[in-house]
Parts: C-alpha cells; structure tokens; sequence
C-alpha cells in the first residue's frame, strides 16, 4: 500500500509540516533532506502498478540491476568495490568519513558521497530539486565547492555530481552489493543530520524489500529498511554494511506521523545495485531509462482462486491496463469487477499472468522480478490465464517509463 515518506534533507530553517503529506493510521513517512520536506522514495525498476488491499493503488518501478563492478564497459572503473574484511566503526569512520560531503543550495541542505577520483558524488535526486542558483558540495576542510549536475533520476531519487578538485583531495567510499542483504546484519549511517556534519550512527537491517515513493509518484522496491538514526539532513549519505561497502543511499524516515520529528528507528535507504544502474546510464547519456509494463496488478492467492473462477490459484491480476502502454498494445485485459472476500478486496476478471519469459509467477513481485531483468524495447513473453479459463501465450515489448505518473489515463 501506498504510505507517505519523509525526504532525509534539511532545509536551511527548520522543516515545515508538508501539508500535502498523506497519513494512513498514525504514520507518516517522508524524504529527509533540510528543505520543504518531498515526497521521495527508492528501490527497483520497469513499471507494474500493484492495486491496494483497500482498493488504491501504488505504480511500482521495476528495473535493470546491474553490477558496473563485474562489467567490461568503462564504467567498472569509476565505482571501486571494498574488501570483504569486517571493520569496526571507527576503523570505517577513519578510513571512509572525509568521503561524505555536505551538499547545499538555496534551499536546502543534504548528503552526499564521493564514488570516484574523477569527483563523482552520489546524492538524491530529492536533495537538489528546487536548487535556485549554484549547488555547492563542502568536504571535511569546510572548503565548498560548486558542483555540476550531471544527471537526476526521480524514478529512483538518485543524483549524480561532479566536483573539479584534484584526486588527492578526495577519499573515495567503495560501493558494495545489495543483494542477498541479511536482516539483522549491522550497518553504519555516516551524513549532515540537522546540518551537523559527518555523523555517524549504527544500527541493523530491519527489513528489505520495501517499497517507498520516488520523487516523480512512481515507488521504488527494494528499499532497506534500518533502525540507524537518520534524520532531516541525512538523505543522500550512504548506508554502509560492516565491510566499509556502501549498500544503499539514505532518503526515507517514517516519522510515525508527526511531520517534523526525527528518526523513530525507521529509516529507508535506496538499494545500491538500483544506484549502480542509474549511475552508470547517467553517466554514459545524462539520463536514466526504466521498463514499463503499464498495468495495474493484484496477488491472486488460494483463498481467491477457491471461491472464484479465475483459472489459476497463482499468479498477478491484470486489475488495470493503462491507455496506449506496451500491456494495452499486447492485448492484456484488465478486471472487469472486484470481489471481498473475508474483509479483502480483490480485482476479478482480468488475466492472470502465471509465467514470464519462461520462470513462474507466483504474485506480484515476480513480476516485478521479470521486468527488473530488462530494459526499454526487450521483449516479455508472458503466459495468461483469461477470463474464460483458456491459457496462451503474448509478446510485449516493454517501453520506457513516463516521467510524470499522473499523466498515464486508464
């Protein structure tokens, strides 16, 4: 379900309540920069909009994972990995804390982390909007320096910079791999929380696989869910695991709906694998591409398949199909009804994709898998169950994503 999510910036005063902030129950999540406070959000991308349990519904960006470390291209270069040897956190604040920076502008302030002796730096998208004027980045020294903008992606809320200094002023933060992360495994938080610098805080994966907002509406899977203290100024800092490697950018608090609080111990962070692709195609054309689907999806599960006639007991409902989306143009169909069941509303009637490009689906997030796998233009062969009980099997070829959600019709 979709939730509200609070930017992990600070504005240079103190953070106003963000009046078009959504509550559900008493939480309320929001991106941590010091600023107005955004809606923002992170983690995996081509496009699937998951319907609600309680009849909404949230697009989720599935996308391309790539590991630039273990690629050919030239871009292995620009992101080192670390070892895989432990460190104690003062070990990894000595060695890696003069490689966050202090990312400033007009209005507001965030975080942000050195990638490369080129002066790359990593940051949220969320971080840099709305930036009247030069964007300055402070190292250690104090010293700021006026940073270009190579690229923003707010379908993942990542930002690259770049800053003209020489490579022996820089201290480069390796980043690591997000997948297979462990709950329960320790992580360390290093960024400018209330504008004060380079703090560090620890704590353990609390979750993975969230889903949170991007900036542009769309959400982004895959999130790392963390009890390290982050509050408005962190966003943009990295997330790093016990090894010094950078596991995801910190962007997201839930405040526990208060618009103005600080950390409660729940915090989100942009997956680094997702960071890796989008770094990689910022850098090689000033922009990153997601896949798109362009339909609405629902988990059809036993207690549905027993008491209705959808001819799967597995598998995600087409509850919605978006007007002129590669779905649309493959011919998928979307529901034509919904159903309660045991207080549970449930899309019915549309198809029920059971397997993509040859792997099963069991729900949802397989497909999000599927699509994760592929780029704008590939093709996903997709098996279905229709309505009437029969099984074929269509072509879509997959398109790029929009960059305003609230223009898709249907």
């Amino acid at each position: 379900m979709t939730e509200n999510w609070t930017p992990t910036n600070y504005p240079t005063t103190p953070p106003p309540a963000a009046e078009n902030q959504k509550q559900r129950g008493s939480r309320l999540v929001v991106p941590v920069l010091i600023a107005s406070l955004l809606s923002a959000g992170l983690a995996a991308g081509g496009t699937a909009l998951v319907i609600n349990q309680d009849g909404g519904g949230s697009t989720t960006i599935v996308r391309q994972v790539a590991n630039p470390a273990n690629s050919s291209d030239s871009s292995s270069s620009v992101m080192p990995v670390a070892s895989m040897g432990g460190m104690t956190i003062e070990q990894m604040y000595k060695q890696y804390g003069n490689g966050v920076v202090r990312v400033e502008h007009s209005s507001g302030l965030g975080s942000g982390f050195v990638i490369d002796s080129e002066g790359h730096i990593l940051t949220n998208a969320h971080v840099v909007d709305g930036a009247q004027g030069d964007i300055t980045v402070s190292f250690s020294n104090n010293e700021r320096v006026v940073a270009k903008v190579i690229g923003v992606d707010n379908a993942t809320d990542v930002a690259v910079l770049k800053v003209d200094v020489p490579s022996s002023a820089l201290t480069v933060i390796p980043l690591g791999d997000s997948a297979g992360l462990k709950v329960g495994s320790g992580v360390v938080a290093i960024g400018n929380p209330f504008g004060q610098d380079r703090t560090v805080t620890s704590g353990i994966i609390s979750a993975v696989a969230r889903s949170i907002q991007a900036p542009n509406g769309f959400s982004i899977n895959g999130a790392i869910q963390t009890d390290a203290a982050i509050n408005h100024g962190n966003s943009g800092g990295p997330l790093l695991d016990m090894s010094g490697q950078v596991i995801g950018i910190n962007s997201q608090i839930d405040t526990g709906g208060q618009a103005n609080s600080g950390s409660v111990g729940i915090g989100f962070a942009v997956p680094i694998n997702l960071v890796k692709q989008v770094t990689a195609d910022i850098m090689a054309t000033g922009k990153a591409q997601h896949a798109w689907l362009g339909v609405q999806l629902s988990d059809v599960d036993p207690t549905l398949a027993s008491q209705t006639k959808i001819g799967s007991d597995y598998g995600a409902m087409v509850a919605n199909v978006t007007t002129g989306s590669p779905a649309a143009k493959a011919g998928l169909t979307g529901a034509t009804g919904e159903t309660t069941i045991g207080g549970r509303s449930y899309a019915v009637g549309g198809d029920v994709i059971v397997e993509a490009n040859g792997a099963k689906i069991e729900g949802v997030k397989d497909l999000q898998a599927a699509v994760s796998a592929l780029k704008p233009g590939d093709k996903l062969e997709l098996v279905i169950k229709t309505s009437t009980g029969d099984t074929k099997t269509i072509t879509v070829i997959l398109g790029d994503q929009p960059q305003d959600p609230t223009a898709l019709a249907g």
